[in-house]
């Protein structure tokens, strides 16, 4: 049976709450491995931690927010580890999110230190963002700091590992336990304050809500500057006594699926679009190792249900929801309750409250209250504004089951009015899926100087035309009005480094496209 959730069980820090695992699985397990596979032991990464974190520690204070710019991989983690060893606040940087984005993140958090590695800028090819970045942040190497590491820091290490407690620095749980920036899908990315306790909160709620064995492996192929990734794919797995095996990009679709095999993983988390790539490149016993599979960040289409369950077995898909805000995770599914086209059961210790939304009848705008909702956003000057009375608007409108099973409607700014009936441009885009499957699309609202709006298909697929829309509308009863008649043609629908749907980048690509009719 899963442990009951209680919310004492998150008062404590990051930092301790690893030492604490140690202690319950065994300080010489392995519990952290990556695709150069050599395992770390816990005993193995509190020592590393130490070891990196005084070297870090000598170069900044105690509280500094250290800008941590790196691939899902066991120098990664290791370094988040390191930070909080000694106090300071690791700020999660995604280097997929454009020059722009990044400084003004590192403006936001006051970042003056840059944490990053001379391997991964040149395999990312990422010497432009660290140009942009060299003017207001200094730029610190893992390797340069890897080579200074001599005798007295490897006693100093081998000290720390064996009486922990007395050598690293006692935060509070209330202390903010990293810094991460919203997906910027609907517009300029937030900086959002998670404090420790929220972070070991929502790991307290995962478990509560579904039974782990820490005889399972982890495999996480998602960013850990993505909120998913860092408590789903690190936190999560390493202080439930699980393997975290950490792959630096979910876009190796075909190097995924034997790594996944090889690795024996027992849980896969990703998107319903790299699940339903890799499903399609893997060989038939390459995925079917595993429990289940967790996808979060979009819906998960019916035909990837299916793919899994036809290509490798009753293998799970559980669709969960979350947002940066909430840790990330506020529902998901269960392997023992899994309900198609739901976002999953809410998780223990949280409270929501649905707000009517004109026109939308059957649901509502949910907000969410609980231990994992953050402890607010920054604001410029560096300082915290918390959410008032500790309640998140997820901007997301819901309905849900008397047991608290989730279903997304849509977002409250994926609703259009044409000639004045609300509808859902998520419902729009379910229509393409349903006809063209194997395709991405993503439909917005444009004005219509008769309508109000109308809908915009932007879509990756050639030969895509209204006419199969309306007779599947037709088909399933849904409203015409819901059908888009202007569809957009595109080689392929940005997507941001999170495997979301970039919807800035969309609406741009049809305003051009637009000024270019009109010129």
């Amino acid at each position: 049976m899963p442990h009951a959730f209680n919310p004492k069980d998150s008062e404590r820090s990051v930092f301790d709450a690893l030492l604490e695992a140690s202690a319950r699985f065994g300080a010489k397990k392995p519990i952290l491995e990556d695709q150069e596979r050599n395992p770390l032991s816990y005993l193995d990464l509190i020592r590393a931690s130490f070891a990196l974190g005084r070297k870090l520690a000598a170069m900044t204070e105690k509280g500094e927010r250290v800008g941590v710019m790196l691939p899902s991989s066991a120098g990664g983690v290791v370094t988040f580890f390191a930070l909080h060893a000694f106090g300071r606040i690791p700020t999660m940087l995604n280097f997929t999110a454009g020059i722009r984005s990044l400084k003004s993140a590192c403006e936001l958090a006051g970042v003056k230190r840059v944490l990053t590695s001379h391997r991964f800028v040149e395999q990312g090819k990422l010497h432009d963002l660290i140009d942009a970045l060299e003017p207001i942040a200094a730029i610190t190497y893992l390797e340069d700091v890897r080579n200074t590491v001599g005798m007295a820091d490897k006693l100093f290490a081998a000290a720390a590992g064996a009486f922990p407690k007395q050598f690293r620095v006692a935060t509070r749980p209330s202390d903010p336990g990293v810094i991460l920036f919203t997906s910027g899908s609907f517009g300029a990315p937030k900086g959002v304050v998670l404090s420790q306790s929220n972070l070991i909160a929502n790991v307290r709620q995962i478990e509560a809500h579904i039974e782990l064995d820490p005889a399972w492996v982890m495999f996480n192929p998602l960013p850990v500057f993505h909120c998913f990734g860092l408590t789903g794919g690190v936190l999560l797995p390493i202080l439930t006594g699980m393997k975290a095996f950490q792959y630096p990009s979910p876009l190796h679709v075909k190097q995924i699926p034997p790594l996944v095999k090889d690795s024996k993983a027992s849980i896969l988390l990703a998107t319903d679009t790299f699940v339903n790539q890799y499903a399609r490149a893997a060989e038939r016993d390459e995925l079917s190792g595993l429990q289940f599979v967790v996808c979060g960040a979009e819906k998960v289409r019916e035909e990837t249900h299916n793919l899994i369950t036809e290509r490798f077995g009753p293998i799970p898909l559980l669709e969960g929801y979350g947002a940066t805000e909430a840790s990330p995770v506020i529902a998901v599914n269960k392997p023992t309750d899994n309900r198609r086209g739901t976002v999953g059961g809410l998780l223990p210790g949280m409270e929501t409250r649905l707000e009517p939304v004109e026109g939308i009848p059957g649901g509502g705008k949910l907000l969410v209250r609980g231990p994992n909702v953050m402890a607010g956003y920054l604001a410029p000057g560096g300082t915290i504004e918390p959410p008032a009375g500790g309640w998140h608007d997820t901007g997301d409108v819901v309905s849900m089951t008397e047991d608290q099973w989730i279903t997304i409607l849509g977002r409250v700014k994926r609703f259009a009015k044409v000639g004045g009936e609300m509808i859902s441009l998520t419902a729009a885009e379910d229509l393409a899926v349903s006809v063209w499957p194997d395709c991405r699309h993503a439909v917005i609202a444009m004005p219509d100087p008769k309508k109000g709006e109308r809908l915009v298909l932007v879509t990756d697929r050639r030969d895509a035309d209204p006419a199969p829309l309306l007779a599947h509308a037709q088909a399933i009863g849904a409203p015409e009005i819901a059908v888009p008649r202007k569809i957009i043609r595109v080689p392929e629908v940005p997507v941001l480094g999170t495997g979301k749907t970039d919807y800035v980048a969309v609406e741009r690509m049809a305003k051009a496209e637009g000024n270019s009719r009109a010129a």
